[in-house]
């Protein structure tokens, strides 16, 4: 009976000593876990710092910007109206090719702008009820000069059965711009094509085809992030800023949708956003 009590001990006192090296080993994790949380406490401090310096600094380039092109836009369209006397041919041609870089820099400068307000979480959503007609009408008329001077037809189909929309139209105009921009850009001739449908679970999609060169399939899955320029001898000489489509997707986001691409090389493309009906953190009803 001894020898069993004994034997008993020396197992209570074994599992004691392993309960022992347990709570050191244990106590020895919770180190390690706190020492991981603390540097990645100091990690996200650090990115957070770098992204804040980030949008600030683009937030002052572009409004810096902004002056000097004001500038150059006023002195161009006085000399292009011949207020300071008649040009030769050449040198309209030469003031026509400063206005149209002078016109993608504003863009890059908004769009850098936007990007930045993005960013630093100060874009504000302003919701409202419209109807689609009067969507598609401004921005038809928004584009009809470039339509005007090119072999692209622009084609806004009639929506049909679409309900009102209550959400951010200034916004959704921005999405929709970027893509038939970009269409147009990426089309030769053919056509450039904006439908609108309503889907199950009151959503609406927009959508924006094209008959145009097209994308390799390889390089849809990064095409919507910022700054991405594709690497083709047709995209070099064509190529934006590489923030239209990026904006394009953090406003859908904004406004409860996603957006999508469809599109195969040499047989255009098709671009897409998805929103629903009421923006879901508005308050009014229809």
């Amino acid at each position: 009976m001894s020898e069993e009590l004994a034997q008993l001990r020396r197992q209570v006192a074994q599992q004691q000593a392993d309960f022992a090296n347990i709570e050191a080993e244990l106590a020895e994790t919770n180190k390690g876990v706190v020492a991981l949380y603390a540097e990645l406490d100091e990690n996200a401090i650090h990115l957070k710092e770098a992204a804040d310096l980030k949008s600030r600094f683009l937030s002052y380039m572009s409004h810096e910007f902004r002056t000097p092109l004001a500038s150059i836009t006023s002195v161009t369209d006085i000399l292009t109206s011949g207020l300071d006397g008649p040009l030769t041919q050449e040198q309209t041609r030469q003031l026509q090719f400063v206005q149209g870089s002078v016109r993608e820099l504003t863009e890059m400068v908004d769009d850098l702008l936007d990007l930045a307000k993005v960013e630093a979480g100060r874009i504000s959503i302003s919701p409202e009820w419209f109807e689609m007609v009067d969507l598609f009408s401004a921005l038809r008329g928004m584009f009809r000069p470039i339509i005007a001077s090119s072999n692209v037809t622009l084609v806004f189909e009639e929506p049909q059965s679409v309900p009102r929309l209550y959400t951010d139209d200034k916004k959704l105009s921005q999405i929709l711009r970027n893509f038939i921009s970009n269409a147009l850009k990426f089309t030769s001739q053919g056509e450039v094509r904006v439908s609108v449908r309503s889907l199950e679970g009151d959503k609406v999609e927009f959508a924006v085809s094209d008959t145009g060169i097209g994308i390799a399939e390889d390089h849809l899955p990064s095409l919507f992030a910022d700054f991405v320029q594709l690497d083709t001898r047709i995209h070099k000489r064509l190529r934006g800023t590489g923030l239209g489509l990026s904006l394009s997707k953090k406003f859908a986001e904004l406004l409860g949708g996603t957006v999508a691409v469809q599109s195969e090389l040499g047989k255009g493309s098709r671009f897409s956003v998805l929103i629903p009906v009421q923006y879901r953190d508005g308050a009014a009803q229809p």
